[in-house]
């Protein structure tokens, strides 16, 4: 009999869970990236006021980062209790989280209202953000990927993937049609305000969708051998109580290929988009109504070619598409600045959409590449470990350290120094890793797909050398 893992669900079923992931992460993307746009527009000026503006834009970057900070936090918790629990009780916890936290900033009152404490809560409710967010990726690209068609697992789990993009176009384009409505005075007085707001709204409808599908049959599944396991007195029952200690102990090698894999990713993401509005405003003396559109236009493409990229990892594997975009990125750094330093809105789209493609080779089969490393009863926590705990090393300081170079340097070549820097270990940790196109989530239980056997490990018969599962037809 088919697995789980190899049996392709109904359609219906499937594209049910597709949507309930990408709504999902649509919306605590959203709040995330709101955040980011409104540090680089407004928040310098409401937060951090009296600074030199290049400062209080530093500053308000910092709070930024601290959303990064506790992603790692968030990985560990949700990741533990997502690998004993479940995936979608974590996921609806992460979108009621993050959503509260959003609608929450919008009610802030500024510096001038509250003095300090107005960074201060800012800082706290960015806080519970980052933690939110740290446990919302890896649960629900999990969710798709163990619901499904094997065949196509790289195109299906890319669809949560577009979730970021799809939030920073409807972040990108709330806060591009509120500058172009609203006067620079309203917008800093109230129209700040509206998008973040809108957030309550929108996760009403994510929690509707998301507690209309089922749990991953391939956890299902899980869960009832470790049952089975704890009537039989199993030794893996440990490893099965502390999914973490087991990620640590049987996948190191994994999550430090996940974390290299996501420098390139992580760090030319936050520059394209993040960065890109403090350098088209500041340094090249485009308006923010310019740099919003670029970037708004920009990501629409972006959310277009990562289900492509996707695909494409199906049929050629998640290695050679992701190691394509980190090259990419790479070669294009230099030519990125150049474009946007010609102060021409056509250049400055151009530069941001390549950018974003490049991104999206990577960004796309991250997904299946990530959750194929890891068995199932650590899945959770493997996945998001990786991808999270890099991220305070790559997206959390990526502005802020670009938008440092450029107050000491005044010149972009030393940021685009520092986005090939993360482009070589990308390129070196993908380099090193296996291919895991043809495996089968199902087919290792309490093992590490490097062939190192937890204690009590279940390998079904045909397992290829190395933990692979057996070669799922193209």
């Amino acid at each position: 009999m088919s697995s789980p893992a190899t049996a392709s669900p109904p359609p219906t079923n499937l594209k049910r869970i597709v949507a309930a992931s990408l709504i999902g992460t649509t919306i605590e993307w959203y709040d995330f990236f709101l955040y980011g746009s409104a540090a680089a527009l407004v928040f310098n000026r409401l937060f951090f006021p009296g600074s030199d503006p290049l400062v209080g834009t530093l500053l308000s970057f910092l709070t930024y980062a601290v959303g990064f900070a506790a992603r790692p936090i968030g990985a560990l918790v949700f990741g533990h209790y997502g690998d004993r629990l479940g995936r979608k009780k974590l996921l609806v916890l992460s979108l009621l989280m993050m959503g509260g936290a959003t609608f929450a900033i919008g009610l802030l009152p500024t510096h001038a209202t509250v003095g300090t404490a107005a960074p201060v809560l800012l800082t706290v409710l960015r806080l519970v953000q980052g933690f939110a967010l740290g446990g919302e990726w890896g649960g629900a690209v999990l969710l798709v990927s163990e619901h499904g068609d094997a065949r196509r697992r790289g195109f299906w789990a890319s669809w949560p993937q577009t979730g970021a993009p799809a939030g920073q176009l409807l972040a990108t384009g709330v806060l591009s049609a509120l500058t172009a409505l609203l006067s620079d005075a309203a917008f800093a007085s109230w129209g700040w305000r509206v998008p973040f707001l809108l957030s309550g709204v929108l996760v009403v409808v994510g929690l509707w969708v998301r507690l209309s599908v089922d749990e991953s049959p391939v956890f299902k599944a899980a869960l009832a051998r470790a049952a089975a396991r704890r009537a039989e007195g199993s030794a893996m029952e440990k490893v099965e109580k502390l999914p973490l200690v087991a990620v640590l102990k049987y996948h190191w090698r994994d999550v430090l290929i996940a974390m290299g894999a996501r420098m390139a990713e992580n760090i030319s993401y936050y520059v394209i988009t993040a960065f890109v509005l403090v350098y088209a405003t500041s340094h090249t003396g485009l308006s923010q109504q310019i740099a919003l559109n670029a970037v708004l236009i920009a990501s629409a493409l972006h959310f277009a070619v990562i289900p492509a990229w996707g695909a494409l990892s199906d049929r050629i594997g998640r290695r050679p598409v992701y190691l394509l975009g980190a090259v990419g990125v790479a070669v294009w750094a230099f030519p990125f600045f150049a474009l946007v330093d010609s102060s021409r809105f056509g250049l400055l789209l151009l530069a941001v959409s390549v950018g974003l493609v490049f991104h999206g080779a990577m960004y796309a089969p991250q997904a299946a590449f990530f959750a194929e490393m890891f068995a199932t009863r650590m899945r959770y926590s493997g996945a998001s470990i990786g991808a999270q705990f890099a991220s305070v090393a790559a997206g959390a300081p990526a502005p802020l350290i670009a938008t440092a170079l450029l107050a000491d340097y005044d010149s972009p070549t030393p940021i685009a120094l520092y986005v090939i820097a993360a482009a070589l270990l990308t390129l070196l940790a993908v380099g090193v890793a296996r291919e895991t196109r043809t495996r089968d989530l199902d087919a290792v239980d309490g093992a590490a797909v490097d062939g190192t056997a937890a204690p009590g490990a279940v390998r079904k018969t045909g397992a290829a050398e190395g933990g692979a599962s057996p070669a799922v037809p193209s």
